[in-house]
């Protein structure tokens, strides 16, 4: 999904609660990996590799100047002859720690493997983040959270809570990659952005992932 879709996905949302609380989870996220950190882990259930958000993210760093929005992808799974970029698996969960951000992405249960794992790095001071379909443990292990289901309050709009897993990781990852200066200039630097994108879509680099 490109920059042009992305804004026409938000002004489609204009009003319900998702790109407020996708820009302000991108937020969290870019925070976390500030320049000084440690690099950022991202990792899915067994059943679920995040690797299109890894894809995005990685897109983000370069196009934006963020290097350290580019993810580690960590495998459940780890297939023979994968290259060393996806050839990372869970032990590496348990070399994280201080300085670094454990991203969790699944729309289903983590599992209690997973949860455990997540429950060492937050111990050994990583910052753990999740965005999946609201699991009350993995919840409780996150120091922030964006579920794809959101309880809707009474007399709500039920469309606002009707938004899938790949929609939002798109708003997520586009959001994470913005020039987050203020007004006036904001709106310019947008549009160069949007520009810079169509740039990149017509001559993109050689895919990494």
């Amino acid at each position: 999904m490109d920059a042009v879709r992305v804004a026409l996905l938000r002004e489609v949302l204009a009003g319900t609660e998702w790109v407020q609380a996708t820009r302000r989870f991108a937020g969290t996220l870019r925070g976390a990996v500030a320049p000084h950190g440690g690099g950022l882990l991202l990792v899915g259930s067994a059943a679920y590799e995040p690797w299109h958000l890894a894809a995005h993210l990685d897109d983000e760093a370069a196009w934006s100047g963020l290097p350290e929005l580019s993810p580690t992808l960590v495998r459940h799974r780890v297939p023979g002859g994968a290259p060393p970029h996806l050839a990372v698996g869970l032990g590496r969960l348990a070399a994280a720690g201080r300085g670094e951000t454990l991203l969790v992405v699944t729309p289903e249960q983590p599992g209690a493997g997973l949860l455990e794992r997540v429950h060492d790095a937050r111990r050994n001071g990583a910052t753990v983040l999740a965005l999946d379909g609201g699991d009350r443990d993995l919840h409780a292990l996150a120091h922030d959270a964006l579920a794809t289901s959101p309880a809707v309050p009474d007399g709500g709009d039920e469309a606002s809570a009707d938004l899938d897993l790949d929609t939002v990781q798109h708003l997520v990852s586009a959001a994470a990659g913005e020039n987050s200066l203020p007004a006036p200039r904001g709106h310019r630097r947008f549009r160069d952005r949007l520009a810079r994108l169509a740039d990149g879509l017509t001559a993109p680099p050689p895919p990494r992932w």
